[in-house]
């Protein structure tokens, strides 16, 4: 897919074009198709999750967040829960603020360890499953399958005004970044990629990113095991290195068998003198 970057980024205006407004009706009509053929098989898909979540945490299954969709607009967003209840948002605001300031990739914070994510929910994000439930925001007309990821509000709170250009289409749950290298690309790169798609959807280019993002979740996937394993890996090493140094029954045990063989040894030498002796 062509991820040409050479977007005149000054000569964009924050306002609808008359194309854009146009699109929104072949994509609703997309939309609703599309979820219709696929309902036999992400009903029990999504069964299955409500399941895993179930037996990893106590709460609600459903986590409903502000996000900025079109035009700027406000909404409650559906996600599958993949954290513990109350957990601290300081830390991921701290993560986005850094990869907004710099050049660095937009890899989440769930490859280093995050200790708010449930049982089975590193799996559930890095498959892409965990915004199974923004199909109730599509079928509400807040989004759409295909668009720029919805922010956060403190996240648009951020953006220049060149960067709000992404929010002239509805937003959607896999898009042009997402197939484009996502995790590799840094945060000017994805809302570069927003704004060219914003700008050039298709009903061909929705069909053909809604095809690229199976492969891509499945790389995401693999990646995703890889640096978690990447990461862990040193703290196992040393862990399995001092192990038994650091349990008191080793030393319990290893003093028995001292005592022991102590106390065979010195029995077999007071026999040798006693027959000397005798």
């Amino acid at each position: 897919m062509n991820t040409d970057f050479s977007i005149d980024l000054d000569q964009l205006q924050c306002t609808p074009s008359p194309k854009s407004v146009q699109g929104l009706h072949w994509k609703r009509a997309m939309d609703a198709l599309l979820i219709l053929l696929a309902l036999p098989f992400l009903i029990p898909l999504a069964l299955l999750i409500v399941l895993l979540i179930r037996s990893g945490s106590r709460g609600p299954i459903l986590f409903r967040q502000e996000r900025v969709g079109y035009l700027g607009r406000r909404f409650r967003c559906f996600k599958f829960r993949t954290m513990f209840m109350d957990a601290d948002t300081a830390t991921h605001q701290g993560h986005l603020h850094e990869l907004m300031n710099s050049n660095t990739p937009m890899m989440k914070m769930d490859s280093k360890g995050d200790s708010r994510i449930i049982p089975f929910g590193v799996w559930i994000r890095a498959s892409g499953l965990d915004e199974l439930p923004q199909l109730i925001n599509v079928l509400r007309g807040e989004m759409s399958l295909v668009g720029p990821r919805p922010c956060l509000p403190y996240e648009y709170n951020k953006y220049l005004p060149w960067q709000k250009e992404r929010f002239v289409t509805m937003p959607g749950l896999t898009g042009l970044w997402q197939v484009s290298g996502k995790n590799k690309t840094t945060f000017v790169e994805m809302i570069q990629l927003d704004i060219r798609y914003a700008k050039y959807k298709t009903p061909g280019g929705d069909l053909k990113i809604i095809l690229l993002t199976i492969p891509a979740l499945l790389i995401q996937m693999l990646e995703t095991r890889q640096a978690r394993k990447a990461f862990f890996r040193p703290v196992r090493r040393k862990a399995s290195h001092c192990k038994f140094a650091t349990e008191p029954p080793f030393f319990a045990r290893a003093a028995l068998v001292g005592a022991v063989q102590a106390r065979d040894g010195e029995n077999v030498w007071i026999r040798k003198e006693t027959k000397l002796n005798t």
